[in-house]
C-alpha cells in the first residue's frame, strides 16, 4: 500500500449488545475507506465476525464490492472468501488487502463470480457468510456486466434472490450463521419493504430467523433537494436499514 496506516484497529470498540446499531464514525482503521459508493461500515462485519465466528474460520462475502469484509477478516485471522462480479470491485478488493500487520494472518481468496452460482464452493464448508448485497438498482455498480443484479428492478432483484439464498444454504455449515445487511426502498410515495421480501426468502431456502436488528443510517442528509420533496410530497427519508442474522 502507497498510503502509510496508522491505525489498526478502532478506538474504544465494544461489542453491540443490542438489535439498535449505530456508528456515526464509520471507521477508518487499516486500509477501510468510504470510496467505494455504499460499502458498509467496517464495524458491521468486525461486530459479526467476532460473535458468530473463531480464529481461522473460513468467512465468505459473496457481494464482496470494496473489500472491507475481506480487510477485518485478515485483520481478526479469519479466512475468507471474497466473490463479486465487477472487475473494478475485485482490483480493489486486492489493493485493499495488500498490507502486512503483526497479528493480521486471515488468508484472503478472491474469485471472480456470481453470488447465484458458487458451483467452486463445496457443500457444507463455509463457518460463517458474511454479506451486504445490491439493494436492487438503487446503486448501479456497473454499466453493462450481465450478472450484475445492481442493473434489476425489485422483481427481478428478488428472484435472483432466491438463488443467492439456495446457495447460501448449501455452502454454510449445519448451526452457522449468515448476516444479511439489506435496505428499502420507495416507489411513487409508497414504501417497498425490500429486505423483508428478502428475509423471507432466506427463511424459505431453510433458515431460521436468529437476530433482526436496526442499522441506523448516517448519511441521509435532510436538506436541499431531498428536504424539499420529502415536504412538497409528504414522504419521510429512509435512515435505516436491516441487518439479519440467520441460522442453518
Amino acid at each position: 500500500m502507497s498510503k502509510k496506516i496508522t491505525k489498526w484497529e478502532p478506538e474504544d470498540f465494544e461489542m453491540e449488545m443490542t438489535t439498535h446499531w449505530s456508528f456515526p464514525k464509520r471507521g477508518n482503521w487499516a486500509t477501510h475507506d468510504a470510496k467505494w459508493r455504499g460499502n458498509w461500515s467496517p464495524y458491521i462485519p468486525r461486530n459479526i465476525m467476532l460473535r458468530y465466528s473463531k480464529e481461522g474460520d473460513l468467512v465468505l462475502d459473496q457481494f464482496v464490492g470494496g473489500g472491507t469484509t475481506l480487510v477485518e477478516a485478515k485483520l481478526l485471522n479469519r479466512n475468507i472468501i471474497g466473490v463479486d462480479v465487477n472487475d473494478v470491485a475485485l482490483t480493489r478488493c486486492r489493493e485493499k488487502i495488500d498490507f502486512e500487520h503483526e497479528g493480521a494472518n486471515g488468508q484472503v481468496q478472491i474469485y471472480k463470480g456470481n453470488a447465484c452460482n458458487l458451483d467452486f464452493i463445496l457443500d457444507n464448508s463455509i463457518d460463517l457468510i458474511c454479506t451486504h448485497p445490491p439493494y436492487a438498482d438503487i446503486i448501479k455498480y456497473s454499466e453493462d456486466i450481465e450478472d450484475d443484479i445492481s442493473h434489476l428492478g425489485v422483481n427481478d432483484f428478488l428472484e435472483q434472490m432466491k438463488k443467492v439464498a439456495d446457495e447460501s444454504y448449501r455452502v454454510l455449515k449445519e448451526g452457522k450463521f449468515c448476516a444479511v445487511l439489506m435496505g428499502d426502498t420507495r416507489k411513487k410515495g409508497h414504501m417497498i419493504p425490500m429486505s423483508f421480501e428478502v428475509m423471507r426468502i432466506f427463511e424459505n431456502a431453510g433458515f431460521k430467523l436468529k437476530e433482526l436488528i436496526i442499522k441506523e443510517q448516517h448519511n441521509c442528509k435532510a436538506t436541499g433537494y431531498w428536504k424539499t420533496n420529502s415536504v412538497k410530497y409528504n414522504f419521510l427519508l429512509i435512515a435505516h436499514e436491516y441487518l439479519f442474522v440467520f441460522k442453518k
